[in-house]
């Protein structure tokens, strides 16, 4: 049996106040023509299947026409609410949907809800577990000491019955320790998330979510299929893919990527000013650093022109030393004149702060200025 495994779709996400719908239905469109040429019978999402709690609308109707399709098509679906996600508005409906082959996790009870394929091979166990905290396991089964998510995670799978003689897959929206994370992911301080692969040694193959980049933790079948696009900087370099599964006997597991390709990239670019605008025209959402001792003071207007979305621009020389995030130009207007030359002048002289002698002669200058006007 195939199955497509995908997660971290983040529906009506936004990156510097720009709305990712349009890039996120492109993306959507790949993957339903993916489950339909790689004939797919079921396809596995693991969670954060919205970026909040309570979806826009918009996000809530592209999902719907996305599950929609899939259903339509005749793949099995299987969604496990994520941390992003509220468990009772990814569930709504479940009971009724489940007859079109759509399976949803409902509000945990304490126990791990499951499905049954069959193919020539006999039965295949679903396993769906949701992200869980370890209070909401802890409500729900307070015989187990729990503290950590590693203790709930635990407590929960002592509870599932799972038939090693059977082939098991489970969903899960957890942080695996050893797991490769980027900027997009919200973790908990001090390793309290952290969840150790061992305790998914009964399950041949453990479909993840949570983290953005696709990688394997210890195991080929211990695999996060990352987000379908990059919702960060700091995953300029990520490679997106949906994960193809090929169950066949006990034991028999066969692993590839298809490659996602975006409606925009996010890329870091950096270099001279001479050197960047003879660069090609872009609508990728773009960082710009710029390296130039001298800057033009309408250095992002200009490079604008080249990248209409550039989301960041930064200035790193001899002065500024390290990053120094520069203004966007649409909100200049919204700063004074003396915030403006401050700004200015931090940019030139190594972030330093202008000294009470240079404001003096600024209000000067502002005076003389409003007398003529």
């Amino acid at each position: 049996m195939r199955f497509l495994h995908l997660a971290d779709l983040h529906l009506g996400k936004q990156m510097n106040d720009v709305s990712l719908l349009p890039d996120q239905e492109y993306v959507l469109e790949q993957i339903v023509s993916i489950a339909d040429s790689e004939r797919a019978d079921a396809v596995l999402i693991a969670g954060d299947v919205y970026q909040r709690s309570s979806p826009q609308a918009e996000a809530m109707a592209l999902f719907d026409s996305f599950v929609s399709r899939l259903s339509g098509m005749g793949k099995a679906v299987f969604i496990i609410s994520g941390n992003h996600d509220s468990a009772q508005r990814i569930s709504y409906f479940s009971s009724l949907i489940r007859s079109s082959g759509v399976h949803v996790t409902e509000a945990f009870d304490g126990r791990m809800q499951s499905a049954v394929l069959r193919d020539g091979d006999g039965e295949i166990v679903i396993w769906m577990l949701p992200f869980l905290r370890p209070s909401q396991v802890k409500r729900k089964l307070p015989e187990e000491k729990i503290i950590t998510c590693q203790d709930a995670i635990g407590a929960v799978l002592r509870q599932t019955p799972v038939d090693p003689a059977k082939r098991n897959i489970l969903l899960c929206h957890q942080f695996i320790t050893g797991s490769e994370t980027s900027d997009s992911e919200e973790m908990a301080v001090g390793g309290l998330d952290n969840i150790d692969a061992s305790v998914f040694d009964a399950f041949d193959y453990v479909a993840l979510g949570h983290i953005h980049k696709p990688q394997k933790v210890l195991r080929d079948t211990l695999r996060y299929a990352g987000s379908p696009l990059k919702y960060s900087f700091s995953e300029a370099n990520h490679k997106k893919s949906v994960t193809v599964v090929d169950l066949c006997e006990k034991g028999d597991i066969e692993l590839r990527t298809v490659p996602l390709y975006p409606l925009h990239d996010v890329r870091l670019i950096e270099g001279n000013m001479d050197g960047i605008m003879r660069m090609p025209y872009s609508e990728d959402y773009v960082w710009i650093t710029v390296h130039d001792e001298m800057p033009p003071p309408d250095a992002r207007v200009t490079l604008s022109v080249n990248f209409p979305n550039m989301m960041k621009f930064s200035i790193v020389n001899s002065r500024t030393k390290t990053d120094l995030d520069v203004l966007a130009f649409e909100r200049m207007k919204d700063k004074s004149v003396t915030e403006l030359f401050t700004d200015f002048y931090r940019l030139q002289n190594n972030d330093r702060e202008p000294g009470e002698a240079h404001r003096k002669v600024l209000g000067k200058v502002l005076k003389e200025l409003e007398e003529r006007a």
